[in-house]
C-alpha cells in the first residue's frame, strides 16, 4: 500500500494552499476532497489584498466584480457611501475561485481525488490512517486537516472554540438593471443583534446577500434577514441557493496540531473575530502547513501561525467587543477619515487590526468606549467551548 509523504483532508483554499505548498516543494501530496469541483460553498467571497497576494504567483483570480465604494447603514439607517481610488475587494464565485486553486496544486504536482469522505483519523508514532466511508485505508507519514470546524480532523487534534456565530446567505439572481445598481460597491449593514452585519456583494448576474450573528440567535438572525432583503426590495427575488453555516473561531490555547495531523483554515478555527472574513487565514494557514511539512519541522507551524495570525485574531476580538457594546459609535467613526482609512488599509492588506489598535489614541479611544454603557454579546457566542 503506498504511503504518501502528506495526505491533505479537504480541497478548500486552506487544503489546496497546503497541498500546492507542499508539491512544489517535492513533498508527495495527496488531497482527499468529499465533494467534486466545480461546487457551491457558503461564502461571501470577498477577497481583501492579503488574499490577493497569497494567490498572486498560483491563479488569475476570477473576479465578476472589483468593489471602489462601500455603503455603510446602521440598521437600515445613517446611511453613507465611501468610494476608494483604487479596487477595495474582489469579489469571487467559491466554485470557481476553488477549482482554480485546485488546478493549481495539481500543476505543482498534488494529486487530487474528489468523492472521497474520511471517516476516521488514526496514527502511531510513525504515520496516520485515515479510514475512508468505502472501507479504504489511505496512509501518509503526515495529514493537514482542511475539512473544516465539524470535520473529522478538527475532532481528532481536540480544537476548542471561543466564539461560534450562525451566517445565513442568500444567492440572488438579478436583472440587468440590478446589476447597475450595485457594480463596484459592497453595501455593509450593522445590525440589531449585537456583534451582527449583514452585507450585499455584487457577482455580475447575483448578488450574495447575507447575515451573521451570535450563535444562539438563530430566530433574530432570520427575521434580520428577512427585513434586510425586504429592504433591499429583493423579496420577491427566487434564491439560487439558501444556506447557513457555523462559523467557529478558536480558543487561544487550542491545539493546533497532534502528533503527525496538522489543522488549518475553517478546521483549526482560524478567522478574522469581527469581519469573519476567513479566506485569507485559510490561504496562509494552508501554505504554512504545507511549508512546515515540506522542511520537516511541523513545530514550525505552531510557532508561525502564533507569530502570524493569533495577533490579528486577539485583535479582532478586542475590535469585536467593542463594535457588538457600541455600533453606533463604530458606524460613525467609519464615516470620518481616520475611520475611513484604516477601512481602507484594512480591506488593502496594508495594515493590520492588531499594528491599529496598538497606535497610542486608538488604545485612548478604546479605553474610553468601555467605560460607556453598552450592549454585550451573549456568554454562548463568546465561549463556544469544547470541540465540535
Amino acid at each position: 500500500m503506498i504511503i504518501w509523504d502528506l495526505v491533505v483532508v479537504g480541497g478548500g483554499p486552506a487544503g489546496l494552499s497546503a497541498a500546492h505548498a507542499a508539491a512544489r516543494a517535492g513533498v508527495r501530496t495527496l488531497v482527499v476532497e468529499r465533494a467534486t469541483h466545480p461546487r457551491y460553498k457558503t461564502c461571501g467571497g470577498g477577497l481583501v489584498g492579503i488574499s490577493l497576494a497569497e494567490v498572486a504567483d498560483r491563479i488569475e483570480v476570477p473576479a465578476h466584480d472589483r468593489v471602489d465604494r462601500i455603503t455603510f447603514t446602521r440598521d437600515g439607517r445613517r446611511r453613507f457611501t465611501r468610494r476608494h481610488s483604487a479596487p477595495l475587494v474582489a469579489m469571487v464565485r467559491r466554485e470557481e475561485f476553488d477549482d482554480r486553486l485546485r488546478a493549481a496544486a495539481v500543476a505543482a504536482g498534488a494529486e487530487v481525488r474528489e468523492g472521497v469522505a474520511v471517516r476516521a483519523v488514526e496514527q502511531d508514532p510513525d504515520e496516520v490512517r485515515l479510514r475512508l466511508a468505502d472501507g479504504d485505508t489511505v496512509r501518509a507519514r503526515a495529514v493537514i486537516g482542511a475539512d473544516g470546524s465539524s470535520g473529522v480532523t478538527a475532532r481528532h487534534v481536540g480544537v476548542t472554540w471561543r466564539q461560534v456565530d450562525l451566517g445565513l446567505e442568500l444567492e440572488l439572481p438579478i436583472p440587468p438593471a440590478e446589476q447597475d445598481r450595485w457594480r463596484g460597491r459592497v453595501l455593509l449593514d450593522w445590525g440589531p443583534v449585537p456583534g451582527s452585519y449583514a452585507w450585499v456583494f455584487p457577482k455580475g448576474d447575483r448578488l450574495t446577500v447575507g447575515v451573521i450573528a451570535e450563535r444562539g440567535e438563530g430566530e433574530r438572525t432570520r427575521a434580520y434577514l428577512r427585513d434586510f432583503v425586504a429592504r433591499l426590495g429583493l423579496s420577491g427575488v427566487t434564491p439560487e441557493h439558501d444556506s447557513g453555516h457555523l462559523t467557529r473561531c478558536r480558543a487561544e490555547d487550542s491545539p493546533l496540531r497532534r502528533g503527525r495531523v496538522l489543522v488549518a483554515g475553517d478546521a483549526a478555527g482560524l478567522l478574522e473575530p469581527w469581519s469573519r472574513e476567513g479566506i485569507s487565514f485559510a490561504l496562509r494557514s494552508g501554505r504554512l502547513a504545507g511549508e512546515a511539512v515540506a522542511g520537516g519541522d511541523l513545530d514550525a507551524y505552531d510557532r508561525e501561525i502564533r507569530l502570524r495570525l493569533v495577533p490579528e485574531m486577539r485583535a479582532g476580538h478586542r475590535l469585536l467587543e467593542v463594535f457588538a457594546r457600541r455600533p453606533e459609535v463604530f458606524h460613525a467613526l467609519l464615516a470620518t477619515p481616520p475611520g475611513w482609512r484604516m477601512f481602507v488599509r484594512f480591506c488593502q492588506g496594508r495594515a493590520s487590526f492588531e499594528r491599529t489598535l496598538a497606535r497610542r489614541p486608538v488604545r485612548a479611544g478604546l479605553a474610553l468606549l468601555d467605560r460607556l454603557p453598552g450592549r454585550r454579546r451573549s456568554a454562548t457566542a463568546r465561549s463556544g467551548a469544547g470541540p465540535r
